[in-house]
Formats: structure tokens, sequence, C-alpha cells
């Protein structure tokens, strides 16, 4: 049932967002560094590595520059037109082409790359592999700013380490969490959620007060 949604709706999205996605692609091939979008691995369900799509709105090379995979608030290989792009999350709706060819869901764990997903617990690594990754879910709403959690840690190593041994032991529960209670009811639940989040960046949602057995959010991220 989910993945008869997550073809309706990704087909639909990109038919009436093709207005917004034409211009982006245009825009982003006569600025910055003239890349239209931006390609990594990431772990899909059942352990599988697949090819992530999104708009371009970085340096090239950032992976090997700075913090590496890690971006931090107001990252300096941000491109000027990549700021307002992952502002607006604009810079993710490549991955309705991802959804379309089966490798994500509209709703669902967010996609890692390998150096990420690792640091997970194991037990949450084997419950996230069972499903696909999400454009969206619990994890993309609580972490869509994810960069001011990082603004604290001075050096680049503790912010490695901040974000590993704690935002990501989180993450990986939250992700875990989602997978447990998966149904299209929540599956409804969190495309609203995020239609809320996308058009009211400040408001916090707090799914501990939904959920009852929800995870508690370390200290450190209050």
């Amino acid at each position: 049932m989910q993945r008869f949604f997550d073809i309706l709706f990704s087909g639909l999205a990109l038919l009436v967002l093709s207005p917004l996605l034409i211009p982006v692609m245009i825009i982003l091939k006569l600025t910055g560094e003239h890349e239209i979008f931006y390609t990594q691995q990431r772990v899909g369900k059942d352990g599988k590595m697949f090819r992530l799509l999104k708009f371009a709105t970085m340096l090239k090379d950032s992976p090997n520059m700075g913090t590496g995979t890690i971006t931090v608030k107001n990252d300096p290989r941000v491109l000027p037109f990549g700021k307002f792009l992952r502002k607006t999350k604009i810079n993710e709706l490549p991955q309705l082409i991802n959804i379309l060819k089966g490798d994500m869901s509209i709703i669902g764990p967010r996609p890692q790359d390998m150096r990420c997903f690792v640091v997970f617990d194991k037990e949450d690594q084997e419950n996230i592999k069972k499903v696909r990754p999400g454009l969206s879910g619990v994890g993309s709403i609580i972490f869509r700013d994810e960069e001011s959690y990082l603004e604290k840690q001075k050096t680049l190593e503790e912010k490695e380490h901040f974000y590993d041994y704690v935002i990501s032991p989180y993450k990986g529960k939250v992700e875990s969490w989602y997978v447990k209670h998966q149904n299209v009811g929540l599956y409804f639940k969190l495309i609203w959620l995020t239609v809320l989040a996308v058009l009211n960046p400040d408001k916090k949602i707090d799914f501990e007060k939904i959920y009852d057995d929800f995870p508690k959010k370390p200290e450190e991220l209050e």
C-alpha cells in the first residue's frame, strides 16, 4: 500500500513542481560550479547501496574539505544559491526520482552514507535496513536543522565526536522506532508534519509528547 502511494505522490509532485524544478536546474547550470545534481552512495533497504540525488549546493570536493561529511551552520563550502535551496529543502526534491525508481519512499529513515550509518547501534542498523529510506520521516523532521546542534563545538574533532556519540546514537533510536511502528496512518501523519515543518521551520514538533514510547532525547540536545 505504501509503495502505491509513493509512486502516486512522487509522480504527481514531479509533474506539479516542474515549473519550479526547471528554473532551479537552469540557475544551477549558470552559477556556482555549473553542476545541477550532486550524487552520493547511501545505505538503502537490505543494506544495498544506491545513488542518492540532490541539487548541487556545495563545492564539488566538499567531502574532502573542511568538516568532511558533516555540514555545519554557515558552512563556507555551501554556494550562495545553495543556501537558499538548503534552507527551503528544495535541494532534496530530486529524490522524488529515487522514489519512483524504488530506492526510497516518501516517508522512512533518512538515508545515511556508510560512515554515518556504521555509528548507529547494531540493532538499530538491522531495523533500519528492513525498509526503504525516506525523503522525509521522523529523523528528518527532528534533525531538519542539524547544523545548529554542532554550532557550539569549536574544533573539527569536537564536532565529529559530538556527532558520533550524541547525535548519531539518538538518530538511530529514532529511525528504529519508526520502523517498529510503521503503518499507513503514521505514513500520512508524517507527511502532514513534514509540510508543517517546511511552512513553519521555527516550530518544534515534540514527538515525546505525542508518543509515550518515543526515544528520550539526550540532555545535550535539549
